[in-house]
This record gives C-alpha cells, structure tokens and sequence, in this order.
C-alpha cells in the first residue's frame, strides 16, 4: 500500500527511505508500456475494429445441470430431482422452474450443454480451466483471459481495462492458483480488485481516492506530484521496481483523481428501482457495477457470485454441511442468479451495450447424475452447461447435447480450450497470438488447432 501524502518518512527493507507514495494499493491494470502495445500491434494482435469487451459471471461451487439449465424431466426421480422445467421464449428451450425471468430472455443467450474436462474434479481446477483455457502444470500459471486482454489493449481513458468483483476466489479446498491473475503476464497486469462488498450500505472503493481525500491547500502540490517524488527518491527510480513503476506512474494517478473513474463505482447514483431488480444481495449488486464499469470503459469484468464454498449457501450442493443443500437452488441461490442475470442483459440491451458485450456465465464443473445419499450431488467435470451472450453470440439457441442423464456429452462435446478460443474470438483476439511466457517463452493464446464454437456466431 502506497501513500503520497504521509507525513512519516518509511524506511524499506533495501535500506532505502522515501515517502510513502501513491495511495491507490493496486497498479496492476496499468502493466503494458507504449513499446511493448506498438510492438503488439504491429504483429496484428490487436483488432481494434472489434472492440468487444466482457463479462465474466463465475458461478463459484459448480452449478448442476440437472437443476438449471439441462433438465432431464423423464429421467428416474433420483436422476432428475426435485425440479421441473418451463418453457422459455424459444419454443423448444426450456430450463429449471427456479430461473422465471430468465425463461423471458432466451433469446439473447446461447446455453452450451456439452461442457467438460477430463482433469481432476477439484474447484481450483475448474476455477483455472474455464478463465484461462489451460490447466496450472509445472508451475506455469496461464493469464486469466481479461489480464490478456488488458495486455494486448490496454485500458479505456481512465479507468483499468480489467475488474475483478467483489473480491478474489478464496479457500474452496485446494492449495493450487484459481486463475484470476496474469499469471506469467507479470503481476503488473493481474486485475484491479475491488476487494468490497457493493451491497454494503456503506460501500466505497477502498483503494480509490475520494473527492476529499487531498484538501484544497494540496491542490497545487497534488499538481506536481511527480516532480516532488523525481526530486526525493532519485536513488530509488534506479531500482527494478521504481522501473515497473515508472510507465504507469501518470495513468496510476489519473485513476485516483478522476472523477469519471470515480463516478463509475457509485452505484449511489442508480435508482433505487434499478438497484432493487438486480437484487439487494452482493452478487446482484456487482452485476450491475459490472455494467457501470462497461459503460464507463472497462473493457473485462470478472464478477465472483462467491468466494468459497465452506459455510456459505452457493452452487455446491453436496448436501451436508459445510456445503449446501439442493433447496437452496429453489430458495436462495437461484432467485439470486436469476434477477441479476437477467437485469444485466435487460440493461445492457436497452443501453445498446449487449452487441459489443460478451457475457459469459459458467462454474468450474457439473454436478453428478444420481442424487447422493445427503440428497445432494457432488462435483462431476463431465459434462456441465454454461451460457453466453452478447459479443456476437447468436441468442436463442443450444449448442451441444448432453446424453439421457446429463452425465456425458452426446452432442458437440465443447472443452475449456474451446471456450478460451471463443471468447478470445469475440474479443477480436487472434487465437495465434503469442504471449510472453515464462524465461522468454512465447506461448499462444490458446494451442494449435483449438477452434472457437462457430455455431454460436452463426
């Protein structure tokens, strides 16, 4: 955490004593120099005649496909559970009882049912497959697809290119990265986070300056900021890091101080109606800061539905505690996914925003076929169903089938890779791109021969 202002002088552990600068706790968005984004963009790894940015909606726990979104009514009881479908907007698409509004928007997304991997049924694998396209192997963390983004595009005016809400995945059993960083990337480029709750009465950003942060007598120092710093810590800008910091320093201080970026997270500034339709609940609320954010200029958001699944009601319904249990799709959960998600593509619609908008909303696997002996289900990676819309997709329609009992993919079985591929694909991010990897390395955007699901933009 870094402070301009501060009065004490701190002394580092290199020995060095300088002011405690730069109140703002966060300059990851801010990693790409001039060179390296020139450099990229004559290599053609920048469309910008396709300037679709995203959402990314992560159902953290695992949402069961057998009780969203690929219901299987004439199944066995134990099979299909306690659920019923209804018919959708698009006559032959129907979905669980649990989501009514989104039944009225069928039309603007696209349900992938055939969904899988074949790797270890652990959440942070899931977590890392479905937000980078890769699995975390000999210590090579791959970049999340937004700090790629920001990577290659950089951010928007003033604000960061790339958001994480409310706040990082935590503890869901593993020891092992949950692919919301930049990974080899840098941690310069890793997203900015938000680190609050926005359904909190009291919510501010934390590491965001307020209007009356500096009083009126630091105007003028505020000013010349950097020359008060170039003249104090000249020993320090010789270091690796004052280095990181020196191509930022400027865009890191427009972000504090503006008041654009600022007006972006008050959510104080929407009615109260509109509040109330996504859902007076913290996942609701960073759903609509999510659209906020786009309409401000962020190019990725990354929303968090949770961050953990011990002692929370979430999407991993083992049926015992400290997990949840399969009513709470009927009694909390559901509801909650349901307004939020359909407020969004309401908004983002009405607002014209939904054409260069992706949103993606996926866990990090299914749930298993049979009913377990709890009464819940337990994670089964074989095959899930996800959504997307916006960007490109073509709503209304289902890619992919799943076999009698939603345990395999029957039709257009659909991978991480694949799902990597096409959101890089509505991002005008060519898939041969190359990225600096770990020790020089360059690795692609997703590996050769990986293609992007091109039903879904037919």
């Amino acid at each position: 955490m870094f402070r301009l202002d501060a009065d004490k002088p701190v002394e580092f552990c290199d020995g060095l004593r300088r002011r405690d600068f730069l109140h703002a706790g966060s300059l990851s968005f801010l990693g790409m120099g001039l060179t390296q984004f020139l450099g990229l963009q004559a290599q053609g790894a920048i469309d910008h005649s396709k300037d679709v940015n995203c959402i990314l909606l992560f159902l953290v726990g695992g949402p069961s496909q057998l009780d969203t979104w690929d219901m299987k009514p004439n199944a066995p009881v134990e099979i299909r559970g306690p659920y019923k479908p209804i018919k959708t907007n698009v006559p032959g698409i129907e979905i669980s009882e649990n989501f009514p509004r989104m039944a009225r928007h069928a039309d603007k997304y696209a349900l992938l049912r055939g969904v899988y991997h074949t790797a270890a049924a652990v959440h942070d694998t899931g977590h890392q497959m479905m937000q980078t396209g890769r699995l975390f192997q000999g210590g090579i963390e791959h970049p999340h697809y937004g700090c790629v983004l920001a990577k290659l595009k950089g951010p928007k005016g003033d604000v960061p290119p790339h958001v994480l809400l409310p706040r990082p995945i935590g503890n869901t059993g593993g020891n092992m990265p949950h692919g919301q960083s930049a990974g080899y990337l840098g941690k310069t480029l890793d997203p900015f986070v938000l680190n609050a709750d926005p359904s909190d009465p009291n919510f501010k950003v934390p590491d965001m300056l307020p209007p009356d942060y500096l009083p009126a007598l630091r105007v003028d120092r505020r000013k010349n900021w950097r020359e008060m710093v170039d003249r104090t810590v000249s020993k320090f800008e010789t270091s690796q890091d004052a280095r990181l910091l020196d191509s930022t320093f400027h865009q890191a201080y427009t972000l504090m101080s503006s008041r654009k970026a600022r007006e972006a997270f008050e959510l104080s500034r929407e009615p109260e109606k509109v509040r109330e339709k996504y859902g007076l609940n913290r996942f609701g609320q960073s759903c609509l800061l999510a659209r906020r954010l786009i309409e401000a200029g962020v190019r990725f958001v990354t929303v968090n539905m949770f961050e953990t699944v011990f002692d929370e009601i979430t999407w991993d319904i083992h049926g015992s505690k400290p997990f949840s249990p399969i009513s709470c799709y009927r009694d909390l959960v559901g509801p909650m996914f349901d307004h939020a998600y359909s407020s969004l593509l309401e908004d983002l619609s009405e607002r014209g925003l939904l054409g260069n908008t992706m949103v993606v909303a996926t866990g990090e696997f299914g749930r298993t076929p049979k009913v377990n002996p709890a009464g819940g289900r337990d994670h089964w990676p074989a095959c899930w169903t996800m959504l997307m819309a916006g960007g490109g997709v073509k709503g209304g329609q289902v890619v992919g089938a799943s076999d009698e009992i939603a345990a395999m993919p029957k039709d257009r079985p659909t991978t991480p890779a694949e799902v990597a591929a096409t959101v890089y694909h509505a991002l005008g991010v060519p898939l041969d791109t190359e990225l600096p990897g770990a020790q020089g390395r360059p690795i692609r955007a997703v590996d050769h021969g990986v293609e992007p699901i091109r039903e879904l933009f037919a």
